[in-house]
């Protein structure tokens, strides 16, 4: 289990206070979901959505960076 789950509604982690998914969140995830690209991006794409919900000051081009953009 991970301590850089997100802090809603503000979306920061709860490990180290930078923007979730901080950097370390996305190295586990991307171990989580190795070989399983698909799944990650639409797990990721849920949390976008969600995370829109609460953010609606954030662009959504910053939102879809910080939240999908780094999937590549």
């Amino acid at each position: 289990m991970t301590t850089h789950g997100p802090v809603l509604p503000l979306w920061t982690c709860g490990g180290c206070d930078a923007p979730w998914p901080c950097g370390t969140r996305r190295r586990e995830l991307h171990a989580e979901f190795d070989g399983a690209p698909v799944s990650l991006s639409l797990y990721m794409g849920s949390y976008l959505v969600w995370a829109a919900e609460d953010l609606t000051w954030v662009p959504a081009g910053l939102l879809h960076r910080r939240f999908l953009g780094w999937l590549r």
